[in-house]
């Protein structure tokens, strides 16, 4: 059973989201602050993490900085601030998305499923490939440096660096990206794709700015260039 932990300071929100995940068969623990939250999540390890950006201790990108310290848990986030800003700064600290409130409750579920269907993904075996200066292993989901250091990749990440490692040379258009790593209801969404391939090119290209391998199509998709 998938055990997902919910944060979130309101205590109505955090009684609705315990009963419509608990009817759907999830396992659920909750917390009202961080600092609970990491405590929780080192006692009873989750599978997902659903949290609230605006919480009365620490602010919600700093708990997402002290998760990704240890795990590579997903970590939807939750949140009031509708800025854009607020969504670059969870996305680039490891979140892996993004709900504004006021939110439906399928809406949730649906993101939900969306992560849980990349966590059962299964990963063929596949030939190491090189990005720059470093090795990935898809098999192992593990990249290394050549100096032998290791990256670490959110599993949303890792889905889209997958996607495109496994076409190389080919175009993937924006919407089969979408589409396979978020679920067909995000077709439109490409800032998501925007911020992931900036993430990924700022850990595995050696510059970033003029990426060798990991490369735009302008409004069509992108390409691994081996």
């Amino acid at each position: 059973m998938t055990r997902i932990l919910v944060v979130d300071d309101e205590p109505q929100i955090l009684r609705a989201l315990r009963i419509n995940l608990r009817a759907r068969r999830y396992d659920v623990d909750v917390a009202g602050t961080g600092a609970a939250a990491l405590k929780a999540a080192a006692s009873h390890p989750p599978d997902l993490v659903v949290l609230d950006l605006g919480l009365p201790d620490i602010d919600g990108v700093e708990v997402i900085r002290g998760l990704r310290g240890w795990t590579s848990v997903p970590i939807i986030v939750l949140s009031g601030r509708a800025g854009s800003e607020d969504k670059v700064a969870a996305l680039d600290a490891g979140a892996d998305d993004y709900v504004t409130k006021p939110f439906g409750v399928e809406e949730l579920l649906a993101r939900i499923r969306a992560v849980t269907r990349r966590l059962g993904a299964s990963n063929e075996a596949v030939p190491a490939l090189r990005i720059g200066r470093h090795t990935v292993d898809l098999a192992d989901h593990r990249v290394h440096h050549d100096d032998g250091t290791e990256v670490k990749l959110t599993p949303t990440q890792w889905s889209v660096l997958e996607k495109l490692l496994r076409h190389p040379g080919k175009l993937v258009s924006q919407r089969q990206l979408l589409q396979d790593v978020w679920g067909p209801e995000y077709q439109h969404e490409t800032n998501y794709l925007r911020q992931y391939l900036a993430q990924l090119r700022r850990k595995l290209e050696d510059d970033p700015a003029r990426p060798r391998h990991l490369i735009t199509e302008p409004g069509m998709g992108y390409r691994y260039r081996p």
